[in-house]
């Protein structure tokens, strides 16, 4: 992608923000809060529009909110000092140090040679690797790019029969298994998806404190039927050219042949993650705090030279979503601070008298759902949209907890619907091996499958777990 200015968009994104900064101000918002939400609304067009890298658009931001005397310079780089921003970034060198090492790749081929020897079990294959793999690697891209994609693509050239449409069919059925696995290992853990502490820290904006474990826990029992259904659904809407396929196990084994014995840099990531996980899932209990076990595993990575400070300093994406994070977050922050967030719900609530929390959370969250055919990334839909409709949940008296996970949870899902819906999507369809059509078909009716099994299956677990 260039990094150029491009002078159309740029234009755009500055008259959105000019427009809310000259549409009257109500009485009862601060002067202040008004213009910080025209710049935060002017850098969310930014991240959606792409006039410039979303970096470069938030140090722009940071520089209008400065030079307009809407925020302080103490008050627009607050952002870099919170704590969820600092865990994604070490997220990032974490999942750098899981790919480098090639555990990653070792695990998958793993999978493969025990369950792959059918269509269906090597579809399960790619989605267990993802699955084992979102805990610690927190981008996406990298997950279905950088480990999933190479070997689905060595996977394609040995796909058994040697007719070229069976071969396809079958090259199909696993491209979508692997593409929609991604999309729901991404809404089970805050770490498996980039914007899922940005969805965190808006919540907790509004008062919502959503904790790792608290985030695994609610999303595993609709997730892992999900896991289940979804390929299920996938394999009779899209069957395979072929029912097994013993080339898969053979061709991993050699794969595992090739890698060698396990190393010694793969021993030390195993188990620093193992011990960063149990940490995440018991910071509540024994104290502490989830980016601080984060900033832990990655000096142990350094120390063990497991990760390297080069390595570090190479993770482009790390530091530019350090970048844009940071300031999100800060604006976000903020803009409830100066009291638009208060204002506004107190607006919403007088829009909806009578209607119930209930109806009003699950019409709410469909249209935060199906509004995703409009954006071609998960990070620019929940800023732009995460926070006004959360506010809008809570207004109509849903349990705070349990609006904010659902959204965040569908924040996720919504990726299923089309070939650019998140990162991964155009990498895979890219392949070639799925037809436009058949991708938007089969995203339509797996949406329609997970929204089904997360608000009927979900709630009912959300109840047993005392969210409402």
């Amino acid at each position: 992608m260039t990094s150029s200015p491009r002078p159309g968009r740029l234009a755009l994104v500055v008259g959105i923000g000019l427009l809310v900064w000259a549409l009257p101000r109500p009485d009862a918002v601060d002067p202040r809060a008004w213009r910080l939400l025209a710049i935060f609304v002017a850098t969310v067009a930014g991240i959606i529009a792409r006039p410039l890298p979303m970096g470069a658009i938030a140090v722009v931001g940071i520089a209008v909110a400065v030079g307009t005397r809407t925020l302080t310079i103490t008050e627009a780089l607050s952002g870099f000092g919170n704590g969820t921003v600092w865990l994604v970034v070490a997220a990032f060198f974490i999942a750098a140090a899981f790919i480098k090492t090639g555990l990653g790749a070792r695990i998958a081929y793993t999978l493969v040679a025990a369950f792959g020897g059918s269509t269906l079990g090597l579809g399960y294959s790619l989605v267990a690797t993802d699955f084992v793999l979102a805990p610690a690697i927190p981008s996406n891209t990298a997950r279905a790019g950088g480990v999933i994609f190479p070997i689905l693509q060595s996977l394609a050239r040995t796909a058994p029969g040697s007719d070229p449409l069976r071969r396809g069919r079958t090259n199909a059925f696993l491209t979508l298994v692997a593409y929609h696995g991604t999309v729901i290992t991404s809404a089970m853990f805050l770490t498996a998806m980039v914007a899922n502490p940005l969805s965190v820290g808006l919540a907790a904006n509004q008062g919502i404190a959503i904790t790792w474990g608290l985030w695994a826990l609610a999303a595993a029992v609709p997730g892992a039927i999900s896991l289940v259904v979804v390929p299920l659904v996938i394999y009779r809407l899209c069957p395979p050219g072929a029912v097994k396929t013993p080339e898969a196990p053979a061709a991993a084994r050699t794969a595992l042949i090739g890698l060698g014995p396990i190393t010694r840099s793969e021993r030390l990531m195993g188990a620093i993650l193992i011990v960063l996980l149990g940490v995440w899932i018991l910071g509540p209990t024994i104290g502490l705090d989830v980016t601080a076990a984060a900033l832990m595993a990655v000096a142990a990575l350094l120390l063990t030279g497991v990760l390297t400070w080069e390595d570090a300093c190479s993770q482009q994406e790390a530091w530019n979503t350090f970048i844009w994070f940071a300031t999100l977050v800060m604006m976000a922050t903020y803009v409830g601070q100066f009291g638009f967030i208060a204002w506004f719900t107190t607006q919403v609530e007088s829009m909806f008298p009578g209607l119930g929390w209930m109806p009003g959370l699950i019409g709410l969250s469909l249209i935060y759902f199906y509004s995703h055919y409009f954006f071609a990334s998960n990070t620019a839909h929940v800023s732009a949209m995460f926070a006004p409709f959360l506010a809008v949940a809570l207004a109509l008296g849903a349990p705070p907890l349990l609006a904010a996970l659902l959204l965040a949870f569908f924040s996720n899902l919504f990726a299923s619907l089309t070939h650019y819906g998140t990162a991964p999507a155009p990498i895979l369809f890219g392949s070639g091996h799925v037809t436009l059509g058949t991708w938007w078909r089969i995203g339509a009716v797996v949406s329609i499958v997970n929204i089904s099994i997360w608000l009927v299956i979900g709630a009912a677990w959300w109840r047993v777990l005392g969210l409402w």
